[in-house]
């Protein structure tokens, strides 16, 4: 699945996009190799799973890991969901909070410093330097 992924991306970056433009490389470009390299590691990953007898270990996940990729997912759906009303700061300082403090029960300074830290890097990266317009919510923020 993974080699049929890689060459679809590299196919539809070629069939969307311009591989070169007048001033050079155009935005075909980046998408092409990395879906180039993707493939070239699938298949070595394909040949390798192909010359082994032994199958390994059940890679989906069990019991604890199972809970734990259900609250991921749910968190992750919630975050999505208010995004709008909260803004794009509230929500993600929220949603690390939340995934910081259930799964991995950090401490409250380390989770605030994270949550505060990738919250603000994403606002001034992203609203400010590269003005990209990012939801505000109810606060305004």
């Amino acid at each position: 699945m993974l080699l049929a992924l890689a060459v679809a991306f590299s196919a539809g970056a070629l069939r969307q996009y311009a591989y070169w433009g007048a001033n050079g490389p155009g935005p075909a470009f980046l998408p092409f190799w990395l879906g180039l390299v993707m493939a070239v590691l699938a298949t070595m990953l394909l040949v390798g799973a192909l010359r082994t007898k032994d199958p390994g270990a059940s890679w989906l996940p069990s019991g604890e890991g199972v809970r734990r990729l259900a609250f991921v997912l749910g968190a992750t759906i919630a975050y999505v969901a208010l995004l709008n009303l909260l803004g794009m700061v509230v929500a993600t300082v929220l949603f690390l909070i939340v995934l910081m403090r259930a799964l991995d029960r950090c401490g409250w300074p380390l989770t605030l410093a994270v949550a505060l830290a990738t919250a603000g890097s994403i606002y001034f990266v992203f609203g400010r330097w590269l003005k990209v317009p990012l939801p505000t919510g109810v606060l305004g923020f």
